[in-house]
């Protein structure tokens, strides 16, 4: 059989740097998502942005998760939770509702480059 403790003590050991990677990936892999259905970019280019996602936001579960097994209920671990699952829901949801994320974009240009226009005027 299996043991993963050593795998959970090292990442409990190591929370710090794990976090330290994890919290700026999942934020960057989730902009980059963003931006790149903003600009209309390839179907192939988001699915592999949102594929990266998926993977950084199921580790930092992984990683809160062995702490919640040995019983550390922390605000810390809530919040990355919380930043995991935000991330997660909002890749899902911009490929879900990838032509309804279009039109947002474009209405929200076409609300602000008048008003930038007028500033530059």
């Amino acid at each position: 059989m299996l043991d993963f403790e050593p795998i959970f003590e090292f990442s409990r050991q190591n929370c710090g740097a794990i976090c330290a990677f994890l919290v700026p990936a999942n934020l960057i892999t989730t902009l980059v998502n963003l931006i790149l259905l903003a600009k209309q970019s390839s179907l192939s280019k988001v699915r592999l942005t949102v594929a990266l996602s998926i993977v950084f936001a199921l580790t930092l579960f992984l990683h809160i998760s062995t702490w919640f097994m040995i019983g550390v209920v922390t605000p810390v671990t809530f919040i990355l939770l919380t930043l995991g699952s935000t991330c997660l829901a909002v890749n899902f949801l911009a490929i879900i509702y990838q032509p309804q994320f279009l039109q947002l974009v474009r209405l929200a240009n076409e609300r602000l480059a008048p008003k930038a226009r007028s500033q530059e005027s």
